[in-house]
Parts: structure tokens; sequence; C-alpha cells
């Protein structure tokens, strides 16, 4: 065998390890999930069954994930949050942002180091100082309201970090120019730097979602009484796990394939629009000029 055929050989094996070190994982969780047995496990097959996700045991008790009320209310505090952290995150990460990319000052260092410290800070301080701070300030307890300023704290800086990088690429004399020519800053902030931003806010507004709906460190210090799907998730596994969650890991999955599906076919779609689309007459008639 040549040199080049032994690589490529290692190469296969190597991918073939990695994806299975990935996914096989996955794909026992899956299997569990409809397995008759009442513990998450694929072996030994017990039969296929559904009733880890709408069913009874043998008593007559529900055992399946959408008949769970604490389930399904853990999991709407969890979407909650997750709003909320977006529209708390979001905002102070652009404000951030658009502060240390137009500071011109030897203070812009200190300043960025202050506001990414909360990333390099663990979140089980973040999450007792919120509590500490809110309950001897202004007598707030832990709860929903909480824990979106807690998340918040870290969250906004991770925002801030992705407009910082989209707004490397921004030409400021479109706002000088739009100045010049009569547009108030609200317009130019409206019609130029938004639009501008508006694929960094979608990506922000989506990372802010998915780091407060998994994270736990500091939400298991500021959400008091209440409970969102990791603690509960957590909760469980210290109690004792039911294939149930194993049936809510398959619907997250099942979500998620379809998302980049949906995501992939707008795209083409959208490509295909534009190489599609006529070219104006105008531009047409310059192009030979241009030549």
């Amino acid at each position: 065998m040549s040199a080049r055929g032994l690589l490529r050989l290692f190469t296969a094996l190597y991918l073939a390890l990695f994806f299975a070190y990935l996914f096989l994982p996955l794909v026992f969780m899956v299997a569990a999930a409809f397995n008759a047995s009442r513990f998450p496990t694929m072996l030994p097959w017990e039969g296929f069954t559904l009733q880890w996700f709408w069913g009874f045991d043998a008593r007559g008790r529900p055992t399946g994930l959408f008949q769970d009320a604490r389930m399904a209310a853990a999991l709407w505090n969890s979407i909650l949050i997750g709003a909320g952290v977006i529209l708390l995150s979001v905002p102070l990460g652009l404000a951030g942002a658009l502060l240390l990319t137009s500071l011109q000052s030897r203070l812009k260092g200190f300043l960025y180091a202050v506001l990414v410290s909360p990333i390099l800070t663990p979140g089980v301080i973040l999450g007792i100082s919120t509590l500490i701070f809110w309950q001897r300030a202004f007598e707030v307890g832990g709860g929903l309201f909480l824990a979106v300023v807690g998340q918040s704290t870290f969250i906004a800086s991770y925002c801030m970090l992705l407009f910082m990088a989209r707004l490397e690429r921004f030409d400021r004399t479109l706002e000088e120019a739009a100045l010049d020519l009569g547009a108030s800053h609200l317009q130019m902030v409206r019609r130029i730097l938004l639009p501008f931003l508006r694929p960094a806010i979608l990506s922000a507004a989506l990372i802010a979602f998915l780091q407060s709906f998994e994270n736990y460190n500091t939400t298991l210090f500021v959400i008091g009484a209440e409970d969102t799907l990791t603690i509960n998730i957590a909760t469980r596994v210290r109690l004792g796990l039911t294939p149930a969650v194993n049936a809510i890991g398959v619907l997250f999955i099942a979500a998620t394939v379809l998302a980049a599906i949906g995501w992939a076919v707008l795209r083409r779609r959208e490509v295909a629009v534009r190489r599609e689309r006529p070219v104006p007459a105008r531009a047409q008639r310059l192009a030979p000029a241009a030549g």
C-alpha cells in the first residue's frame, strides 16, 4: 500500500471514530426513548413503545413526557426566561459594542476587559452575587426575574462580542454621509446601522436563547422556588431517571434537525431567486461603458 493510500485509510478510520464518538450516544438515547424498559437503557431491548411520550404504567399512572405537568411547567419557564434574556442581553450587548467601537481613548482596553469579564466569571459566583445584591438592595427574592437578570450578566457579553465582530466591517463614512445629507441620528440608526447589523442581531438573539436555555449553574441560585428544564432534569438524575427524559431529548434532536433542514431550504431558495432575478435595465446600459 502506498503512503497516500495509507493516509486515506487512517483518515477514514479517524473520521469514523470521530463521528461514532459524537453520534453513538445520541443513537443510544433515541433508542432508549422507544424501549419498553422502565430504565433509560437500550439493552436489553424489551419491545417498541411510545409510552414515554404519552402512556401509562401497569397501575394506570401517567408515564409520558406530555403528561408530566412539572416537566411542562419547567419547559415553559425556560422559554420565558430565554425570551427575557433576549430582550435584555441583545440591547445591552449592542450598546457595549457601539461604545467600544466608537471610543478612542486609553480606557477602551480597560472597559473591554470589564465588559468581557462576566464570561470568565464562574456561574456560581454570578448567581450568588445576583441573589444577594437584589435581596439586600431591593428585597427581591429568587424567581424568573432574577433568573433573567443573572443570566443576562454574562450572556450580554457574548452578544457584545458578536456585534463588535460585525461592526469591524462597518464603513463609518456611511454614517457621516447620512448625517451630512440631513438625516437625524435616529434615521441613520434605523436606515443604515440596524439593517447592517440584522444578521448579527439574529445570531445574538439565537445564542442568547440557547445559552439561557441550557444554563444551570447561575440559574440554580437565582430561580428560587421555580423550576427550569435543566434543573428539572438534574433533579431527576439525582432521584432516578426514567425514559421520559430520553423522550424530551428525542424532541430536541428532531427540532434541531428540522430547523437545520428548513434553514438550508430557505437558503437555497434565496440563492436561486438571486440568480434568476433579472438585471436592471440601467445596469445593463452601464455594463458596456464600464467595460
